[in-house]
């Protein structure tokens, strides 16, 4: 599916930001949920990370221009301090390195900023706020909460993007604001939870998403598209923004 879905963002010529637990990396040394027997036969090996890193370059190669961001999620957090390795920064530079790409190597939260030039038109940037996540999610609210905890510190961000819990939705949440002279605008931000590509419920009846009693999960990748409107009351371009989950 993910091979599907970069396949399609060269097709639109997209741009894609991930926002971390890029790698699994529950089978090192030091990792009590350790199980080589789950491990694919390259990966079984005393050089595990190296060849996880190797393997994701030569996968994720012929996209590396795709990428905008690569972060930092929890899996990745963890082997760091377990190992003392990054290996989010290594397979970036080795990606870089390989194929002469630009890929940013990310923490577990950043900004993107989208800019856009015309002719004829002066458009204000779209920015975007990421964040690998945090918490359980829960049960009953998904994780949205956090939608509504965030968008009292990220007032300057149109676009949030959060992961971790392994679920999907779309909240925004709608503003009224003030331009310098006093003219009131409406402003919205667009809070996007993305879901993930590992399969953990179906196909299998033990591992830790059932020993903790976790229900099935949405599987896929966000996309998010932006196109120009005209905003009367202000006179001026606006980005709109389409978001639909690809699966």
């Amino acid at each position: 599916m993910q091979k599907r879905h970069l396949d399609e963002a060269v097709a639109r010529d997209a741009l894609v930001v991930d926002v971390g637990d890029f790698f699994c990396l529950m089978q090192g040394k030091y990792d009590p949920r350790s199980d080589k027997s789950a491990l694919r036969p390259e990966h079984r090996t005393e050089a595990y990370s190296d060849s996880i890193v190797d393997t994701a370059v030569e996968f994720f190669a012929p996209y590396a221009d795709r990428f905008v961001v690569i972060g930092k999620g929890n899996h990745e957090v963890s082997f760091l301090r377990r190992h003392e390795t990054d290996i989010s920064r290594r397979f970036v530079d080795k990606l870089n390195g390989t194929t002469g790409s630009n890929v940013m190597a990310g923490g577990v939260r950043g900004w993107v900023n989208f800019r856009f030039n015309s002719a004829s038109k002066h458009y204000p940037p779209v920015n975007l706020y990421w964040h690998h996540g945090y918490g359980g999610g829960g049960p009953v609210t998904k994780n949205v909460i956090q939608a509504n905890r965030m968008s009292v510190y990220l007032p300057d961000a149109e676009i949030v993007v959060l992961g971790h819990v392994h679920e999907y939705w779309h909240f925004p949440i709608s503003r009224s604001r003030l331009t310098m002279k006093g003219v009131e605008y409406p402003s919205m931000t667009d809070f996007i939870q993305v879901p993930t590509y590992k399969q953990e419920f179906f196909g299998t009846d033990e591992g830790w998403h059932h020993d903790t009693g976790k229900p099935p999960k949405p599987i896929g990748a966000v996309w998010v598209r932006l196109f120009w409107g005209f905003n009367r009351p202000l006179n001026r371009g606006v980005v709109l923004r389409e978001v639909m989950m690809a699966q």
